[in-house]
């Protein structure tokens, strides 16, 4: 029978040729807005750690001194490089590394080229674990290089191709803000998106180019960019003690891990406010990837705006259809009558239209996809640092493609209830 009702929606289609273009054209617009605003909305809000977010948690302690207290307010959002050392050292996680963001000149061995700029993240040895970041060639570097202060650098696969053409370069030489380093790994294609390690960059098009360790940055007093949060406790204020500007995130695999760690937090920050640095009541957070991301509002209220609006043209769209199909169906009153008087039953009439609506669901797809794709090509060119994002995939495809099937049935649903029920021509 399915086949059956297939060949009268085609016959159908051709003689109501207009209002069929009509219903489908008005799902298509309903579907490509929808399709545009939820691939930009998806790509902002998606899960950068798929499968490990649950596991990463980014610890926040209240070190400020008490001007400007207010009770149960939010601490601060990243840590003194003295907290983060402490940390680090007592390595109470799974995994933990202590990060601040930075920017530094890359020389080429050619000297016709032009020095460049190349973002750069100083981080800890356990950073690329801790994150699963890829390598092409090469790997990271160890704790024991973080103790000794190592010249040794990790670059990204951008960056490779750009100085060495994408040839293995571990072992190479790099000349960043004039001093060498030695390069002994290259990533894979990777980029956190959005990025959530350091929310103190908004830019969803920053990638970092460059790690180096935390201590080598250290010690060679390289350039750092981002936020500081200082405060003075009575006298000048301590680079390490008095100003929080490290973003430090840990791993924990299990909840009995993650109480315990919570609890930690509160013990260190007891046994600091008892030595007198710390000199507000004990305030700790400890916050998963997702649960920080919708903390610090990564997803601009515009998005969400965007989404409501789209999803308002669809439904304006849905109720058009609705007439349409309305008026289409009840003028093929004389045709459902004889189908009657044949014998169909009221089940039978109903699963011939709504096989119909969902063939005007899939014939409206198509067009649907072509006003998607032609809006995110517009997102594109628009200025913002996320749309770059706007990228037709096949979630965009396959979700375009229920959403037009969905959207037509719907839509069907009262004009194919009042078509199961016609027993009489109309007068």
């Amino acid at each position: 029978m399915f086949g059956y009702y297939c060949y009268l929606a085609i016959q159908s289609f051709r003689r109501h040729a207009l209002l069929t273009a009509l219903t489908v054209m008005a799902i298509a617009i309903g579907v490509g807005a929808c399709a545009t605003t939820l691939t930009v909305f998806h790509a902002l809000s998606r899960d950068p750690m798929p499968g490990k977010s649950h596991r990463l948690f980014h610890p926040q302690l209240d070190a400020e001194s008490m001007e400007r207290y207010s009770p149960g307010a939010e601490p601060i959002r990243q840590l003194t490089p003295f907290d983060a050392e402490a940390l680090l050292r007592d390595r109470r996680g799974d995994r933990q590394a202590m990060m601040t963001s930075g920017r530094l000149t890359v020389e080429t061995e050619d000297r016709q080229r032009l020095p460049f700029y190349a973002e750069t993240r100083y981080t800890s040895a356990d950073f690329f674990a801790l994150f699963d970041v890829p390598f092409r060639h090469g790997g990271g570097w160890s704790a024991d290089d973080d103790e000794k202060r190592a010249r040794v650098a990790v670059i990204s696969m951008e960056l490779g191709e750009r100085l060495f053409g994408g040839q293995n370069p571990v072992g190479r030489s790099l000349l960043l803000q004039g001093k060498n380093f030695r390069v002994i790994g290259m990533l894979d294609r990777w980029r956190a998106t959005p990025q959530f390690y350091d929310v103190q960059v908004r830019d969803f098009a920053y990638q970092d180019h460059v790690f180096l360790p935390f201590t080598t940055f250290m010690e060679l007093s390289l350039p750092r960019t981002g936020i500081s949060n200082c405060w003075r406790r009575g006298g000048a204020a301590a680079a390490d003690q008095d100003c929080a500007w490290v973003q430090y995130w840990v791993q924990l695999d299990t909840p009995a891990k993650v109480d315990a760690y919570r609890q930690y937090l509160r013990d260190y920050s007891e046994e600091q406010r008892s030595s007198g640095r710390f000199q507000r009541p004990t305030n700790v957070r400890l916050r998963d990837v997702m649960d920080w991301l919708d903390h610090n509002k990564i997803v601009s209220r515009d998005a969400k705006l965007q989404v409501w609006m789209a999803a308002g043209l669809l439904l304006l769209c849905l109720v058009n259809a609705v007439g349409l199909l309305l008026a289409k169906f009840l003028h093929r009153s004389k045709d459902i009558c004889v189908r009657r008087a044949l014998g169909a039953s009221q089940k039978d009439i109903f699963i011939q239209h709504m096989v119909e609506c969902a063939g005007i669901g899939l014939a409206g797809a198509l067009p649907g996809l072509g006003l998607a794709a032609f809006g995110l090509w517009i997102v594109r060119r628009l200025p913002g640092d996320h749309a770059r994002l706007a990228q037709l995939d096949w979630t965009t495809l396959v979700g375009a493609l229920a959403l037009a099937v969905i959207a037509s049935l719907a839509a069907g649903l009262l004009p194919t209830w009042r078509a199961s029920r016609t027993r009489h021509v109309p007068e």
